[in-house]
């Protein structure tokens, strides 16, 4: 029997195996001289059979304990409900909003059991972000970067970066300032407190392949690709206010939207 084949062998009984279950989410895998001795094979034949697992995302390597059957990530979901959910809470009252609480998690959890960060800043439109927010080049937006990991885990949850023009919210001292973050009803809410109501969301989803410090953050196996989310938020007149770009890698998210379909015009009454 050649490697190739060994190595095929070994790597279709083990996926058979967590397939079927008998090895479960968290299942120790044998050792590399364990597997050698089974199959009569080389100790390199295994590993790169090991190998061959870990690429196709089903097996992950543990500091002190080994090759393990991968635990599946928590799935977000981000579907184009939320648009209106969101805008309906910002028009209640502020107890409402605070015992609601934020609109935008996709998790099924609350941001309070997140490790959740907030940062603002000022910075100057480029070229991508002046063309996508039609302003000048140079204008100032506030940038705005969330980032939400799960404590028991310490894994990235989400992370989603916001540009705004400065120009259309500065009379709000508060949507400046970081501090207030989460803002109970989210960002719908806070553009009303400046007199702007988003009328249309578009949802652009491109991918790429993450970079090895991203991969390392998100603890993906290799070649699973990252779902960049860009939202643009417009207003009655065609304005674009704001832009968030989220990502998500695409082995634990699901992304659905719900296109709403006008009636087609009751036909004719028909004369004899």
């Amino acid at each position: 029997m050649t490697n190739e084949t060994a190595t095929s062998r070994i790597t279709s009984d083990l996926r058979k195996q967590i397939q079927d279950g008998e090895l479960g989410p968290g299942a120790l895998l044998p050792s590399e001289p364990e597997l050698a001795r089974e199959y009569a094979v080389s100790r390199q034949t295994a590993r790169t059979a090991l190998q061959t697992l870990e690429q196709e995302g089903l097996i992950t390597v543990r500091a002190r304990r080994g090759r393990i059957v991968r635990i599946p990530p928590r799935r977000a979901v981000r579907s184009s409900d939320r648009h209106q959910e969101e805008k309906d809470r910002a028009i209640l009252s502020e107890r409402e909003r605070k015992e609601i609480g934020e609109a935008e998690t996709n998790f099924g959890m609350s941001i309070a059991d997140q490790q959740f960060t907030a940062t603002y800043d000022i910075i100057n439109a480029n070229e991508e972000l002046a063309k996508a927010l039609n302003v000048d080049l140079g204008t100032p937006l506030l940038r705005r970067k969330w980032v939400s990991t799960d404590p028991k885990t310490g894994r990235l949850l989400s992370t989603s970066v916001s540009y705004i023009p400065k120009s259309l919210v500065e009379s709000n001292p508060a949507m400046l300032d970081a501090n207030n973050e989460p803002w109970p009803g989210g960002t719908m809410h806070q553009l009303s407190t400046v007199g702007i109501e988003i009328m249309r969301i578009v949802d652009e989803v491109t991918a790429r392949m993450p970079t090895s410090a991203e991969a390392q953050a998100w603890d993906m196996p290799s070649g699973i690709p990252l779902l960049i989310c860009r939202r643009i938020s417009l207003d009655e007149d065609g304005r674009t206010i704001e832009i968030s770009d989220a990502e998500y890698p695409a082995d634990r998210a699901e992304l659905r939207f719900i296109t709403p379909l006008e009636p087609w015009p009751a036909p004719p009454e028909r004369t004899n």
